[in-house]
């Protein structure tokens, strides 16, 4: 871990998307994880792994995903995209940057940081995994402030009701 240019916040990989057990956070920020089954067997395993590397939780949730430096929509370490929420006016465009990948036999899944632009600072992580029972579960993590800087320091309250709102869509978005 440790500052990176471009992020929003100094504690790069701090959600540890590669980690069963979520160790202690950085102080300042609003840590939330939680984990729920969303099948069995090795064919949803598949599905949702497959899903999980193509940003399919953010995109089946409402958000549009782009890549933002020319590669492509599969999740890589260091891509950087851009996260769009609503349409039109009213569009809310999210700079960020992948801090950390998994992908072994029983884990995959990615964490994300905001990059400068970003209406709140922190990061966000999708993991899928299995047991031994062969239940396929997704853990959300996401370690959430106001901005640094910009007009959305001021709106951090009312963000923090969107992000509740997206989080129980990505709860479902899977398989």
């Amino acid at each position: 871990m440790g500052d990176h240019p471009g992020l929003s916040y100094p504690d790069r990989g701090a959600t540890f998307p590669d980690a069963p057990l979520w160790p202690a956070s950085p102080p300042g920020f609003r840590r939330f994880g939680t984990t729920v089954t969303i099948g069995r067997g090795e064919g949803t395993w598949t599905a949702v792994r497959d899903a999980v590397q193509r940003w399919e939780v953010k995109r089946r949730s409402g958000f549009t995903v782009v890549p933002a430096d020319g590669g492509g929509l599969e999740v890589r370490e260091g891509g950087r995209y851009t996260i769009t929420a609503g349409r039109g006016r009213f569009a809310v465009r999210e700079p960020v940057e992948v801090v950390a990948v998994v992908d072994t036999e029983d884990r995959c899944g990615f964490a994300y940081g905001t990059r400068w632009g970003h209406p709140v600072s922190g990061e966000e992580a999708f993991i899928v995994h299995r047991d031994d029972d062969g239940r396929v579960l997704l853990t959300l993590r996401s370690l959430t402030r106001a901005a640094p800087a910009g007009p959305w320091r001021f709106l951090f309250p009312f963000l923090l009701l969107a992000q509740l709102g997206a989080r129980a869509r990505y709860l479902r978005a899977l398989p």
